[in-house]
């Protein structure tokens, strides 16, 4: 028996779905470690490879994306918060992962870090509808807290697809994680910050979270010196 055959495969979910329900009403262990639930998870649900740009849609991703579980992230979030905009734009800002308000509501960067984000793409003479908003994760990690690197590696290749179907101009990538993981690199962000970089191409502007400039009121002036430079560039395009 191979980890294709497909009563391995029914019986790897009938553990799964299992997990999922001691989970349900509190319990945190059933018999064995929560990296072997996530090992079993990739059998029953390999990650997604990145495919050719034009062979599919933003609604062909979210179809694959299903109801996913995964990741741990699957078994306390409330919605999976997929990513909204112009599927055409020249800008497509990149985040983290969503927050309480973002979980409730589907939507990406609706909770004051969002509302912030909008007033800066409005001072950019831009409204929300012209670009496109997603993020790394597409669950919300509990607590807020940093994605794990398993699962930023689970989820990264769903955002991968959306950038090669969006194919926007300009990236603009919102605090380390989102930098780190499209550029693949451990450099501070306040070192990458205000200049531009390229994935894949497509010449990609690093700048510090929304939710961190709430709580760094002074790094809005640095902020929106990246974002002019963003949109001096965006006008010679």
């Amino acid at each position: 028996m191979n980890a294709t055959d497909p009563s391995l495969i029914h019986l790897l979910r009938m553990v799964q779905d299992t997990y999922a329900q001691f989970k349900e009403f509190g319990v945190e262990v059933v018999g064995c470690r929560p990296e072997t639930i996530l090992r079993l998870d990739r059998l029953i649900h390999p990650a997604p490879q990145a495919q050719q740009p034009g062979r599919e849609s933003l609604d062909d991703i979210r179809a694959d994306i299903g109801e996913c579980t995964r990741c741990p992230l699957s078994l306390k979030r409330t919605h999976i918060v997929f990513g909204e905009g112009n599927p055409k734009a020249v800008l497509m800002f990149v985040g983290e992962g969503p927050g309480q308000d973002e979980d409730r509501t589907g939507r990406p960067f609706v909770g004051r870090s969002g509302q912030l984000l909008t007033k800066i793409i409005e001072a950019m003479q831009l409204k929300r509808d012209q670009v496109y908003i997603a993020n790394v994760v597409k669950c919300r990690p509990p607590g807020n807290r940093t994605p794990l690197p398993e699962e930023i590696e689970i989820c990264r290749p769903f955002l991968e697809r959306q950038i090669q179907v969006i194919r926007p101009t300009f990236l603009c990538t919102l605090g380390a994680v989102a930098t780190h993981a499209l550029l693949r690199t451990k450099e501070p962000i306040s070192r990458m910050r205000g200049k531009f970089h390229l994935y894949r191409g497509i010449r990609l502007m690093p700048t510090f979270h929304p939710s961190y400039l709430l709580q760094n009121p002074e790094k809005k002036r640095e902020t929106w010196e990246d974002m002019k430079k963003l949109m001096a560039a965006m006008e010679e395009a």
